[in-house]
């Protein structure tokens, strides 16, 4: 194995597989299920604002004892804030890095277009298609993360830190949701970012499988449909929250 040439030392397995492109697509995928398993769970708990402030704000309770005695009080969240931490690191280092690469490939662009084969009237040409599709999915992924990044900032300042929550007050979770909801722009914010967390999931779900093999000819339309069906559902999980405050359900 060659030495590494900034340290003097031999890489260990861990560093070469994180360098190639193939380590940093994995753990793109790994890091993305990590986060999607969360949102499951995050959906969940969101959607108990429905049976009242008495459950919704006994919920919160609930999570800073969770393990306990062994577990000391709010332990178990701190111990998933960091796993959820180093899993949004991880993908969003990986991403930018493969960006990178895949802008490093093809540094110049052409002053003059290359002469492009067109198919005749009539004739189907699936290789434009699927470049097209690839192209509409690599855009839509990167500024769908950006989105999302941004997101998560507002979402700690907002409802964990409450510092731009001005109606909220520590300890009463149900109402400090209600007072963000109450407000157009604390409605703009989650609904725009809760569609883009929809079309995220929608194509990183179906990359991910592939990338950890699971693709496969035979599963490929079933691996879609899936994909399809947990964006919709976790889409409609989480508006159904600020949709219900707008019209009153929620109050």
């Amino acid at each position: 194995m060659a030495l590494d040439t900034r340290t003097g030392r031999r890489p260990s397995f861990a560093g070469l597989l994180w360098r190639s492109t193939v380590g940093k697509k994995t753990a793109m995928a790994v890091s993305g299920l990590v986060m999607l398993l969360y949102l499951v769970v995050h959906m969940l708990g969101n959607l108990k604002i429905f049976f009242g402030a008495a459950e919704f704000d006994g919920y919160a309770a609930w999570l800073r004892t969770i393990g306990e005695p062994f577990l000391h009080h709010e332990w178990f969240l701190w111990i998933a804030r960091v796993v959820l931490l180093a899993a949004v690191v991880v993908h969003a280092v990986a991403a930018y890095q493969l960006s990178r690469r895949d802008l490093a490939a093809r540094p110049v662009k052409y002053s003059h277009p290359l002469p492009v084969h067109r198919p005749r009237p009539g004739r189907f040409a699936p290789h434009l298609l699927l470049r097209r599709r690839a192209s509409y999915a690599t855009r839509t992924m990167r500024w769908g993360g950006v989105i999302l990044g941004l997101f998560v900032v507002w979402h700690l300042l907002d409802l964990t830190t409450l510092t731009v929550n001005p109606r909220a007050e520590a300890g009463h979770p149900y109402a400090n949701v209600v007072a963000t909801f109450s407000t157009w722009y604390g409605n703009a914010v989650y609904v725009v970012a809760m569609l883009a967390l929809g079309l995220h999931i929608r194509h990183g779900f179906w990359s991910a499988a592939q990338t950890l093999g699971a693709g496969h000819s035979g599963r490929d339309r079933t691996l879609k449909a899936l994909a399809n069906v947990l964006a919709a559902v976790l889409t409609a999980g989480f508006l159904a929250v600020p949709v219900s405050v707008m019209t009153g359900v929620v109050s």
